[in-house]
């Protein structure tokens, strides 16, 4: 009874501190705002995560681990590249309109604890390239798309997924678009960003 207890009340305090995290940042958010908002007492709270960093890392992995699957799955299956490249696309940036402080933190953590990523990249959760690797090999190899190496296109891939969430102030100002105005640019890049990737990769 007391195990079923214990992971409600912490259940409640991942799911308030997403919502804090999410409106906040990590910089901006405090535990006795996080406290109030799963509506139990700082002490608890403490009980569970000593410290802000402690449970930001919680909360990135609980996320995090339902993301990593996504894309192993779109990696490693029978799917064509530009397949893949739209549901990678599509699915990343879905789930980041729901997680947008995610990214940040990963920056944000590549400098300040390389341990923290270590330890995510060693995870048995973490996303496999292998065969991915393989099939864009191949396909050059069979004159499908041009002369291009795996993790030459996985960065580009990367890098247009994730740049407009972290650089979304900076965009957002160049731009001048409302918050409203962005997240129906973000709905928009879920083809946007494949089409044009797929275009890049295509022989002439």
């Amino acid at each position: 009874m007391n195990k079923i207890k214990d992971l409600t009340a912490e259940e409640k305090i991942l799911n308030a501190a997403k919502r804090v995290f999410e409106n906040k940042g990590m910089s901006g958010a405090r535990m006795q705002e996080i406290a109030d908002e799963a509506k139990i007492n700082k002490s608890l709270l403490h009980y569970y995560y000593r410290s802000k960093q402690l449970l930001f890392e919680a909360v990135f992995k609980t996320a995090f681990n339902k993301l990593a699957p996504q894309i192993n799955t779109i990696l490693n299956s029978d799917q064509s590249i530009c397949e893949k490249i739209k549901n990678f696309s599509h699915n990343y940036t879905t789930f980041m309109i729901k997680h947008p402080y995610l990214p940040n933190f990963i920056l944000q953590e590549l400098n300040r604890n390389p341990e923290f990523v270590k330890e995510l990249i060693s995870s048995k959760t973490f996303p496999s390239m292998k065969n991915f690797q393989q099939q864009i090999r191949d396909a050059v190899k069979e004159g499908k798309i041009r002369s291009i190496k795996a993790e030459q296109l996985f960065i580009n891939i990367l890098a247009l997924n994730i740049f407009p969430f972290i650089g979304a102030p900076l965009i957002k100002g160049f731009i001048n678009a409302s918050d409203k105005e962005y997240l129906l640019l973000l709905e928009q890049r879920k083809t946007e960003v494949s089409d044009f990737i797929i275009n890049s990769i295509k022989l002439k």
